[in-house]
């Protein structure tokens, strides 16, 4: 959902500022679209940690195979601790950024674009609380948002993958909850690996800015931070695909919500046996994705009788 309001309004106006070098919806936007990145920056860093720590849970649990499945109020306190922390450590970017200002010597242009300037208006401790994290503000990017995800998900994956190993040696476990573990696995990795490739040129920029700013010309300045709005853009594209992909329940969930529509339409007894067919499979291959076995379910009644 992060991923879709990045694209939703941070998109439009980057491209909007690119093509008519006027900034859409003026200094709020200056504001609120690099507070929304860092914000996704965090979601993501923070979601990557607590998947690591719920698959160490998974490995590390006694009875793994019999885990109950985690309450939805757990689940939704968890996401609103990693929001409401991402956001808070978002809210610095609202102080730094303002809108500027520049006038073409050649063409009389006025281009309008955003600066990491704090406002002089600002009360004197938070104003240099600001500089504070102006001045670390490359090395908290660099540690919280790329390191802290990329080894934390490794340290867990290796972690649990000497615990699964050596349970094995000890006691076989099924063979649906093995596959249900690989698949988690690898859409943990698969995230981490896209996160991972996708912020790398953001820190390298940030790096080579702070130490090379005085010799850059603002044409180079202002193609690194697009590149960087391109890769940010790229990861929040490819994210939930890959998401949907890699993890077949959530993909099914989707595709069957994408066509109940079509399926609530049609009347005839041949869709409805069809829906049901497809909600008995789609619990049935689900099902090997929870750690808590599963009822069979009940037969299905014989079609034409007085019933």
């Amino acid at each position: 959902f992060w991923d879709f309001l990045i694209l939703f309004f941070c998109l439009p106006v980057v491209i909007f500022n690119e093509i008519t070098k006027k900034r859409l919806l003026g200094d709020v936007s200056c504001r609120i679209v690099p507070f929304m990145e860092v914000s996704s920056l965090g979601v993501t860093t923070f979601s990557l940690c607590a998947l690591g720590i719920d698959r160490f849970h998974a490995a590390t649990s006694p009875q793994a195979s019999a885990r109950p499945i985690e309450q939805c109020q757990s689940i939704i306190a968890k996401l609103a601790v990693i929001w409401v922390g991402s956001m808070t450590l978002s809210v610095p970017e609202i102080l730094l950024w303002q809108l500027a200002q520049d006038t073409s010597p050649v063409s009389g242009v006025v281009t309008e674009y955003c600066t990491m300037k704090p406002s002089s208006n600002l009360p004197e401790s938070v104003y240099s609380l600001v500089l504070t994290y102006q001045n670390a503000r490359m090395w908290w990017y660099f540690g919280c948002y790329f390191c802290l995800p990329i080894l934390f998900t490794v340290s867990c994956q290796l972690v649990t993958r000497r615990i699964s190993g050596t349970e094995k040696k000890t006691e076989c476990r099924g063979t649906k909850h093995s596959q249900c573990e690989s698949h988690l696995n690898c859409t943990i990795i698969g995230l981490t690996i896209i996160y991972g490739l996708c912020t790398t040129p953001e820190n390298v920029c940030n790096i080579v800015v702070a130490y090379m700013s005085p010799e850059m010309s603002k044409q180079t300045l202002d193609l690194l931070n697009l590149i960087n709005q391109f890769f940010l853009f790229f990861k929040c594209s490819v994210t939930p695909v890959l998401l949907l992909c890699l993890c077949r329940p959530l993909g099914q969930a989707f595709m069957d919500c994408c066509c109940c529509c079509c399926e609530g339409c049609s009347p005839d007894t041949a869709s409805s046996e069809g829906s049901a067919d497809s909600k008995l499979k789609t619990e049935m291959s689900s099902s090997i994705f929870f750690d808590k076995p599963r009822e069979s379910p009940p037969p299905l009644l014989a079609l034409g009788t007085p019933c």
